[in-house]
């Protein structure tokens, strides 16, 4: 007889309505009998359509809520480098261990390990300064934001699977998208956390918020700078589609308008989603290169106004690849208020692999 799995350690409470949806997500419970450097998440964790595993920007949204329930109060994370270890199984719990690296004057380090079934699929270090350590005179600079138009209301993203998840998100024009050269393009979107974050959540909430969303569509920069397709809806031959008929079917009955607020779609998609519904055959249109395998394999974030700023409100983020190679590649991305104060950098190296053609038989 098979073991049973269960996705939480203790049975999942119910949603608490006094807090927000992404706080209800990355709800960690400590196992303080057990050890009190040791969290399990509480409820099940998302497992994108599609991906090898649970959505990477849940564990590190929950190291990173785990790290700070063990630093003091006026401690600030300013950076966490992350590895992607082992795809993780929403059916299964996820048990966080924090080691106490370093307890400075001014700076505390963390380590967490997440596993599952006794293998690591997750680790990263951490960084906490305490606030106001910097001294009354600084050297100080930052970057500005672009000039983007505003986010609209009702104008967000659609996921036809219907899971909207815990934030929203507005995607805007790729800058130099028509240039020959990737390393120029810049992805640009509008998010937030869905509803209010609670007050008893503090700055840490927010945090770990900004945290979870950095992984949205982030090593996907790389797809979209090569206008490389993840949506193959040719069925002729031997080729596969990447989809299903159901997801095939709802593509088709969207008009184009609509189908440009669906992440993963572009204007190259929906012209062969317009041949579709006109009944042509499209294995003959010209096809771009289609994505294989697409993985984070590390995740950088670089904290600079850890306390100024709300991530339920709207942040703008601006995404770009100075490399790929080797099938694998670089991605940058920095997080700005809709007022323009750059509250993080985030860094992404990932596994980009084509789709091979067929050997030829001889």
């Amino acid at each position: 007889m098979p073991p049973i799995m269960h996705s939480t350690l203790i049975k999942p409470p119910a949603v608490d309505s006094s807090i927000s949806r992404i706080e209800n997500v990355l709800e960690l419970t400590q196992l303080s009998d057990i050890d009190p450097d040791l969290f399990t998440n509480m409820r099940p964790l998302w497992h994108p359509p599609g991906a090898r595993g649970i959505f990477g920007g849940a564990v590190i949204a929950q190291c990173l809520s785990a790290a700070q329930r063990t630093v003091r109060r006026d401690f600030t994370v300013h950076s966490m480098h992350c590895y992607f270890v082992l795809a993780g199984n929403s059916e299964i719990p996820i048990i966080y261990h924090v080691e106490h690296v370093r307890e400075g004057k001014s700076f505390a380090t963390r380590t967490v390990q997440a596993r599952q079934k006794g293998k690591v699929i997750f680790t990263t270090t951490l960084s906490f300064v305490k606030e106001d350590s910097g001294g009354k005179v600084k050297v100080e600079h930052t970057t500005p934001m672009p000039e983007v138009p505003a986010p609209v209301e009702g104008n967000d993203d659609i996921y036809p699977q219907g899971d909207e998840g815990p934030f929203q998100s507005q995607r805007a024009e790729i800058l130099n998208y028509e240039s020959p050269h990737p390393h120029t393009k810049k992805t640009r979107q509008w998010m937030k956390a869905r509803g209010r974050i609670s007050p008893s959540g503090g700055h840490e909430a927010h945090l770990s918020a900004l945290a979870y969303m950095s992984d949205s569509y982030f090593i996907g920069t790389i797809a979209r700078a090569h206008k490389l397709t993840r949506y193959s809806s040719s069925r002729t031959g031997n080729s596969k589609s990447t989809i299903d008929e159901e997801m095939l079917k709802k593509l088709l009955a969207m008009d184009d308008e609509t189908l440009r607020r669906v992440p993963g779609i572009e204007d190259d998609d929906i012209k062969r989603l317009q041949l579709l519904r006109q009944g042509k055959d499209i294995s003959k249109e010209e096809m771009r290169p289609e994505v294989g395998m697409m993985v984070s394999l590390d995740h950088s974030i670089y904290f600079h106004n850890p306390r100024a700023f709300r991530a339920d409100e709207w942040m703008f983020t601006e995404m770009e690849s100075p490399w790929s190679g080797d099938g694998r590649g670089l991605v940058f991305q920095k997080m700005f208020t809709k007022d323009g104060v750059l509250i993080a950098t985030c860094v992404q190296e990932g596994v980009v692999r084509l789709k091979q053609p067929p050997e030829s038989k001889i």
